[in-house]
């Protein structure tokens, strides 16, 4: 006190507005994947802070599989050690079912809830309540180096199958040092090589359940999809298949070690980005192979943000989503980072720019790729889930993850895939009988 009567007048008050300033902040706890838009989003915290200056970010940015894990048990347990979380297309529904997040009911008008695709938004919904806001959302696709397809010989498909594929990996695997006839995930988890897998299945004519929600992992479908699988990747496939995930391939093929890449839409950007990729010159598309049917071939996914009803902080959480996902924030990392990096598959307006879609190449492709997944009719065979590349049932989590490890062993050498599908199998019984879906 003795100190202030010796400030002048105007340094004393300055002093006072920035304690003030500094007492009103709030600080809030957002969890994200390490994936290439989210690192993006964290480098823009300076912009959001700016903007909004009593809210400060602490960001946890933690590799797929952890951060589902460390969500799970805080949303769980209402913990609350996470004010905003990213979560995706199979939690949202689930867990406001459960009432573990916030309705997103009342946004600005200036957010343009209608700018949003339709069935992004709907599978963040419940009872056609926002629950989460889209960052980005994404479909599968096939990305190949064009130069080595010219340069065998090879001309792509306008849909190409799985034995076209594994005949064009023959091929091209090993013509350069190095390369890989494909890349695919082999890395265990319900979200990374289960996702991929998934659709495979799909397009064998497989299936997770049949009507009654009896277990098919042991089907001849779902057999033939994962020993097709476990060749191509130990025939033409990279040295460690099995520990890569999306990030690990999208490295590797960015690098210019795989002729081939079926994975996520949400790569694309990246791989047409010459700071970012060697093969942006090179690089061509397709749509995600089929084999028996082109059912649920390609998958559909939202990467979104969420706030768990356990936050402390509501309304600063709801300030960073909101911007997080707006057309202003598109058009930030579009002029900052480039069109090819702005956050895809979420807003009309995005492709109703000519700005993006100079830029990007692709994007009326993703976007009717996105448009085209179907979570209610995703198999040859009827089934009673939603869901293209997962099962919209609470226990699919622990399923889709313990059926990937046995997976990612057959794929190692560990164990056959016909022991590794019967094993799942049980294991899978065994869960949906406690689950009470079986007698």
């Amino acid at each position: 006190m003795r100190l202030a009567r010796h400030l002048p007048v105007s340094a004393l008050a300055a002093a006072i507005a920035l304690s003030s300033q500094a007492q009103a902040q709030t600080e809030i706890t957002v969890a994200t994947v390490n994936n290439n838009d989210m690192v993006i989003m964290q480098s823009l915290t300076e912009a959001f802070e700016e903007a909004h200056p009593d809210i400060t970010l602490d960001w946890v940015v933690l590799e797929e599989n952890v951060l589902r894990q460390r969500m799970t048990t805080d949303i769980a347990t209402g913990g609350g050690q996470f004010d905003v979380m990213t979560i995706g297309t199979y939690e949202v529904p689930i867990w406001a079912e459960r009432g573990w997040l916030s309705p997103l009911d009342n946004l600005p008008d200036d957010y343009n809830e209608d700018d949003l695709l339709a069935s992004v938004r709907d599978g963040l919904s419940l009872d056609g309540t926002l629950h989460a806001l889209p960052f980005y959302a994404e479909s599968s696709m096939m990305y190949y180096r064009q130069d080595l397809f010219d340069k065998a010989g090879i001309e792509m498909s306008d849909q190409p199958t799985w034995e076209e594929v594994r005949e064009w990996a023959g091929e091209l695997h090993g013509s350069e040092e190095g390369l890989a006839g494909i890349c695919l995930r082999g890395k265990p988890g319900w979200g990374e090589n289960m996702a991929f897998v998934s659709t495979l299945v799909n397009t064998y004519g497989g299936r997770w359940f049949d009507e009654e929600w009896n277990p098919e992992l042991n089907s001849e479908e779902w057999m033939n999809a994962i020993q097709f699988y476990v060749d191509l990747l130990n025939d033409y496939g990279p040295p460690g298949a099995s520990s890569n995930g999306f990030n690990e391939n999208l490295a590797l093929f960015s690098r210019g070690n795989c002729a081939m890449w079926v994975d996520a839409t949400s790569a694309a950007g990246k791989l047409y980005d010459a700071n970012e990729s060697d093969v942006a010159d090179s690089l061509g598309f397709a749509p995600a192979p089929v084999a028996e049917t082109p059912k649920g071939s390609h998958w559909l996914w939202s990467w979104a943000l969420a706030i768990p009803a356990s936050s402390e902080n509501q309304d600063a959480a709801r300030e960073f989503i909101t911007w997080a996902t707006s057309q202003e924030y598109i058009e930030l990392v579009g002029e900052t980072e480039g069109w090819t990096s702005v956050p895809p598959g979420t807003r009309e307006s995005t492709y109703a720019n000519e700005q993006y879609t100079e830029a990007a190449p692709f994007a009326d492709f993703v976007l009717k790729a996105i448009q085209d997944a179907d979570p209610t009719d995703s198999t040859l065979e009827p089934n009673p889930y939603v869901g293209v590349q997962f099962v919209g049932i609470p226990e699919f989590q622990s399923i889709g993850t313990q059926v990937g490890q046995t997976i990612a062993a057959a794929l190692t050498g560990d164990t056959t895939v016909e022991q590794a599908l019967e094993s799942a199998q049980r294991a899978t019984e065994r869960t949906m009988q406690r689950a009470g879906y079986l007698d």
